[in-house]
């Protein structure tokens, strides 16, 4: 009986390996769906990218450094996204043991009692004297498909592929949230600026009034003078708590990036002493398959779609099973263990061809074949979304470089404007609504040179983040 089970055996594996075939052909990753270079980017073969930097390494900034450590250690979705890991990782090693024979270990007992006046229990009551039946059985059953059609080799593919998606997904989660955590801090840095900004403007608008009094008191000028001046000073001091709100809400959405409660975030630098890095190594489009981890997945996901494509055609032709039970039985108890003669097997082997099942069969391959075009134009839309982010951070960071440049002009003109005003207007040549008019112009310009600033560096990170780093 044993050799018989392993000709069985070892004929299927023999078929299986002549007749196995792929009765489906892979669809490649699309290569038309990347452009040769950057949109404005000097035609370049180099594929050195600011993008293989670990963030550790691109952001120098010690406090950066902390909270971005912090999120990646226990930021919630995260660790999320590292359980679907390790789901996958499960599914994956599953779907190895699709070629391992299914052996189950079978122990049964029954009794029957059939009727007096039936035929059986006439025949047993002639013959054993008795009126019921036992039967004991104990022994093992194997089932085995043979993977003529490569349907489990497929399914293995789209398991590792899933598996392989799953930690591209946290990848791309992960470069998200390193991006975030660090405009969010350069965010705090500009609010802290303009708090600031905001105080000193009202101590001028202080010294400014305390003038326009001492000339309404000589008779210089008219009340409406202080009510204005007071008005402007109103005005800046309202910025102090709008300001302060701001800095408390983004605390606290850093907070939830670091997977911690709200509080206060320590800045140990201002705004000025941050350098704007001049990142100029892009590399080149191709490279964005290999480093951002959302088109990486994009492409997992044809591989997946491919994979069940493979799985749903090969439900088309006939599945090789084979089927084997071997143990003990007896009707008696005491003959249960008696060797050989309580001794039983039974192989069986069969092809299954589907047929009234076959449109529902059909159905599920015309759905896996549509799901894999649509699987490739969800990757040429990655690259799409990929190389346009790549090419928006390129001229945000070249174009607010020279509004920076206009702004920091702007801003020393005007300081220089208020000086003179302040000192023509002590000197009774210049009217108080040119002090207060510059004043206000030089307000406004410092808010928006600090809000340039966190403009630039926040650039800076979204082409990092854009050409795919900061998962290392």
């Amino acid at each position: 009986m044993k050799n018989y089970i392993t000709k069985i055996v070892m004929i299927a594996i023999l078929i299986t390996t002549i007749i196995s075939c792929k009765v489906s052909k892979d669809i490649e990753t699309p290569k038309d769906a990347l452009p040769e270079n950057f949109r404005n980017a000097s035609v370049s073969k180099d594929t050195t990218s600011i993008a293989d930097l670990e963030w550790k390494n691109f952001f120098t900034e010690k406090d950066i450094v902390q909270l971005i450590d912090s999120a990646v250690t226990r930021n919630n979705d995260l660790q999320v996204a590292q359980k679907n890991i390790e789901i996958a990782q499960y599914r994956f090693t599953q779907s190895k043991w699709g070629n391992i024979p299914q052996v189950n270990l079978v122990v049964t007992a029954s009794t029957s009692n059939p009727s007096d006046n039936s035929f059986t229990g006439k025949n047993l009551s002639q013959a054993l004297g008795q009126k019921h039946i036992d039967d004991y059985s104990a022994g093992a059953s194997l089932s085995w498909e043979a993977d003529i059609w490569g349907k489990i080799k497929n399914q293995k593919k789209g398991a590792y592929a899933g598996y392989l998606q799953s930690e591209e997904v946290k990848k791309a989660l992960q470069t998200t949230i390193v991006a975030n955590v660090s405009k969010g801090y350069y965010n705090l840095l500009m609010l802290d600026a303009q708090l600031e900004i905001a105080k000193q403007n009202v101590q001028l608008n202080d010294s400014t009034t305390t003038i326009i009094k001492l000339k309404y008191d000589a008779g210089q000028v008219t009340n409406l003078a202080i009510q204005q001046s007071e008005a402007q000073k109103l005005t800046a001091a309202q910025l102090i708590p709008l300001l302060e709100q701001n800095i408390a809400i983004q605390e606290n959405a850093l907070s939830v990036l670091t997977g911690s409660f709200p509080s206060s975030k320590e800045r140990n630098t201002i705004l000025t002493a941050i350098t704007v890095k001049n990142n100029t190594a892009i590399g080149i489009p191709s490279s964005l398959v290999s480093r951002r981890p959302d088109v990486k997945s994009a492409e997992l996901a044809l591989k997946i779609a491919n994979a069940n494509v493979g799985v749903t055609k090969a439900d088309f032709y006939p599945a090789l099973r084979i089927t084997a039970q071997g143990g003990l039985n007896s009707f008696e108890t005491s003959n249960w263990f008696n060797i050989p003669a309580s001794l039983f097997g039974t192989v069986a082997g069969g092809l299954t061809q589907p047929l009234l099942n076959n449109k529902r069969v059909k159905t599920q391959y015309n759905i896996a074949v549509a799901e894999r075009e649509k699987a490739v134009l969800n990757f040429r839309q990655s690259v799409l979304v990929a190389v346009s982010e790549v090419s928006d951070a390129m001229v945000k960071v070249e174009k607010l470089e020279q509004q920076e440049a206009f702004l920091q002009e702007r801003v020393k003109t005007l300081q220089q404007a208020i000086k003179n005003a302040n000192l023509l207007f002590k000197n009774g040549m210049a009217e108080y609504l040119e002090v207060l008019s510059a004043q206000s112009n030089l307000l406004q310009s410092e808010l928006e040179l600090a809000d340039i600033k966190r403009a630039q560096l926040s650039a800076n990170t979204d082409l990092y983040r854009a050409l795919g780093g900061g998962w290392k």
